[in-house]
């Protein structure tokens, strides 16, 4: 029997549950790593509250980190074709949210 080689394989199919669909606000995300994890913590600071709150921890291996990199770098693209490039503010140090840019380098 000839496997038919233009089949595509079937799609991921993912349960989205309605509670978790509806998401969780954050505007910090902290990032720290092992040898073997990166933990994502996703936090929401706001005016009169005493520290950010922690809403979602994700924690991924190093390889899944690095492919959420790419995607994320994906993804940025694709919507700075569609609706124009990202800006953010002046840049000014920052000890809670280390994030890397290439800008940062130059």
């Amino acid at each position: 029997m000839e496997e038919n080689k233009n089949q595509q394989p079937q799609g991921l199919q993912i349960e989205l549950k309605p509670e978790i669909g509806v998401g969780v606000y954050a505007n910090l995300a902290l990032i720290t790593h092992s040898s073997s994890d990166f933990i994502l913590d996703f936090t929401c600071m706001l005016p009169g509250l005493q520290q950010p709150q922690v809403r979602s921890r994700v924690v991924m291996a190093p390889e899944h980190a690095k492919r959420l990199l790419m995607a994320l770098n994906d993804n940025i693209q694709k919507y700075e074709q569609n609706f124009g490039k990202i800006q953010l503010p002046e840049q000014q140090p920052r000890t809670a949210t280390p994030f890397h840019t290439q800008d940062a380098e130059a």
